[in-house]
């Protein structure tokens, strides 16, 4: 009897001592940090590894330090050309700052995700339509900077931002691709236009190099008709000396 009753008497105290240890030992992983809360009061960050609490007196938040990838919803926006188009994006975040993230903000994942929305739409409104399609880089580096200054009070660092989607509709396709195409016959005009002017000066230059000497036409003459005579044709080509015709003209008519 005597060895049931110390039994029954330390028993009750090995449960009460194991809830104890039980409500008093935590494990946190290497990418986990506990933000401790004693009487209600921020008492300090704990972590990784085994850490011991005061049961009922303190209490612990889990607050994963890894890299969060958030889905921002298609967006609708209109640009600055009055363009409407749908926009999709996603954006990698982590919390720096265990701290803020738990006490400055009461979900920091639900606010990350309405503010990138607004932060989205606002930026993108500002923009043409031309550059949300050609400068995208540009874009994800302005959207990074402007939520990463506006998070940082809650101690998550947004590290990158990217447009994954700008989808137009189907009559503004058809619209863009002729001004593509316009844009094409006016480079491929303005591409002819110069080649024109370049060859124009490139003969004038070739010409008072020539009117220098008369001799030199003479050799230009003989330098063509070996091309000719190299070709199969039937054309015969006998040039006439310029300076020929300048004595023509001063050879004096007759009855004058």
């Amino acid at each position: 009897m005597d060895m049931f009753g110390t039994l029954a008497f330390y028993f009750p105290i090995a449960i009460i001592a194991l809830l104890f240890l039980t409500a008093a030992i935590k494990i946190l992983r290497e990418y986990e940090r506990g933000v401790v809360f004693t009487l209600g009061r921020f008492t300090g960050v704990k972590g990784p590894g085994l850490i011991i609490l005061i049961p009922y007196v303190q209490q612990m938040v889990r607050m994963d330090l890894r890299t969060v990838v958030l889905d921002v919803p298609t967006q609708d926006v209109i640009s600055r050309d009055n363009v409407s188009v749908r926009v999709s994006a996603v954006i990698y975040f982590r919390v720096i700052d265990p701290e803020r993230a738990t006490i400055q903000v009461e979900n920091f994942m639900q606010a990350t995700s309405e503010l990138a929305q607004t932060t989205l739409r606002s930026v993108l409104g500002k923009h043409e339509l031309d550059e949300m399609l050609a400068e995208r880089d540009k874009l994800n580096a302005d959207l990074q900077e402007l939520l990463d200054v506006q998070t940082d009070r809650w101690g998550v660092k947004v590290t990158n931002v990217e447009i994954k989607h700008v989808d137009i509709d189907e009559s503004m396709v058809r619209a863009i691709a002729r001004q593509a195409e316009a844009e094409r016959e006016r480079r491929a005009k303005i591409i002819n236009a110069e080649g024109e002017q370049q060859a124009a000066q490139k003969l004038l230059e070739a010409a008072e190099i020539l009117g220098q000497r008369p001799e030199a036409m003479q050799l230009r003459y003989l330098s063509t008709l070996n091309v000719i005579a190299n070709e199969r044709s039937s054309t015969i080509v006998f040039p006439f000396p310029m300076d020929f015709k300048d004595f023509l003209n001063a050879v004096p008519r007759g009855g004058e």
